[in-house]
């Protein structure tokens, strides 16, 4: 690993106006789960870390039952899995929280650092996806936001520009009849790389047995996590039934555009994103359900 030199500042427009003065040589970490190994391996140079876990403002865990939850970006995933209120408003946060790493990487990876190193394969981003949640972003101009599924540009590239940090993830108040799920399909039963991760959600009737509204979004199938938009349109209005949750997994399939690697080939990963979507709708109906 090349020598880098190391700060860590106090707040967000220190942050920033680090960023903004320092352009490509600088690198944030959140966690340091993936940019360290990237440094040692040679794949990323960084003559300047600039640490952002001690900005109070990126270490919020905020819930409010109407309003929804604030998830700072440097939160890490135990505190989110650890949380019972949490645990109970939005399990799919837990499914994908309880699979980055293992146990000891969990105390330091955070969602927010897991969606900014934008790998097409990150667990978390099909999940807030799925969940509809906004990425929050402080720089030179200011404050924007950005829908999670828009974030991701290329492997490895975001939509950050220079000077800007992500501060927050916002994932909306769970709704009544609500359920949503993430699972993912890999070679070994922990610490891999997902060869497929599908994350869905789904909005019921009082009734639990017509679809509302859905998502369904997809990791490892295409150079970025994909938003499934018109798979989960399809099931608006529709009696919940295996030919509607058919035709979703078809149009999710429709949606993968994944390559043949050492991983997976073109023809698996496609047949895997119509099973997995086919049983996190099932299972995110169930949660919808109260089951």
């Amino acid at each position: 690993m090349e020598p880098f030199e190391f700060v860590s500042p106090n707040s967000i427009d220190e942050a920033v106006k680090t960023l903004a003065s320092n352009g490509d040589k600088v690198r944030i970490m959140a966690g340091g789960t993936d940019m360290l190994v990237q440094m040692r391996a040679g794949r990323r140079t960084a003559p300047l870390v600039v640490d952002i876990k001690g900005i109070p403002e990126l270490n919020v865990v905020s819930y409010d039952a109407a309003k929804g939850l604030t998830l700072g970006a440097a939160v890490p995933c135990y505190k989110i899995y650890q949380d019972k209120t949490l645990a109970t408003a939005y399990p799919a946060l837990i499914d994908c929280a309880f699979l980055i790493g293992g146990i000891q990487i969990q105390g330091r990876a955070t969602i927010g650092g897991n969606i900014c190193n934008a790998a097409p394969s990150g667990d978390s981003i099909p999940a807030v996806i799925a969940l509809g949640a906004i990425c929050n972003i402080a720089g030179p101009k200011g404050t924007r936001e950005v829908p999670v599924e828009d974030f991701c540009t290329a492997p490895g590239r975001n939509v950050l520009e220079n000077g800007e940090i992500l501060v927050s993830i916002s994932v909306p108040a769970p709704v009544p009849h609500s359920g949503a799920n993430y699972l993912r399909f890999i070679p070994r039963n922990e610490m891999d790389i997902a060869v497929v991760g599908v994350g869905t959600s789904v909005v019921l009737d009082a009734s639990g047995q017509n679809f509302v509204s859905a998502r369904i979004a997809l990791a490892s199938v295409a150079p970025t996590p994909v938003f499934a938009r018109e798979a989960g349109d399809s099931l608006a209005g529709k009696a919940v039934s295996e030919e509607a949750i058919q035709q979703a997994s078809e149009l999710a399939q429709a949606a993968a555009k994944p390559i043949s690697d050492m991983r997976g080939t073109i023809r698996q990963r496609t047949h895997l994103v119509g099973v997995f979507t086919r049983r996190t709708l099932n299972n995110a109906i169930e949660r919808a359900r109260g089951g």
